[in-house]
């Protein structure tokens, strides 16, 4: 939880995905965070376990979820 707050993209990439499956294109327009940063992001809370990759293997068109754990963060933000 302090993990997310300590950055203000992290928490908007994780109210932006919500409950929703996203590419990183959505994420950004829905969060108002630049397309090259989201990937950062997405990175840091991949790693983290907070977000799911549902399709790694493709280059493009990669779809987001939140993990339960990330689900949980998420009830926490609100």
């Amino acid at each position: 939880m302090k993990y997310v707050n300590r950055s203000k993209y992290r928490v908007r990439t994780l109210k932006a995905i919500g409950e929703d499956v996203k590419m990183p294109k959505e994420i950004a327009h829905d969060s108002g965070i630049l397309q090259n940063h989201i990937s950062n992001v997405l990175r840091q809370l991949k790693d983290k376990d907070l977000v799911e990759c549902l399709n790694p293997k493709a280059r493009k068109g990669r779809l987001y979820r939140l993990s339960d754990d990330g689900l949980d963060v998420l009830d926490k933000l609100e």
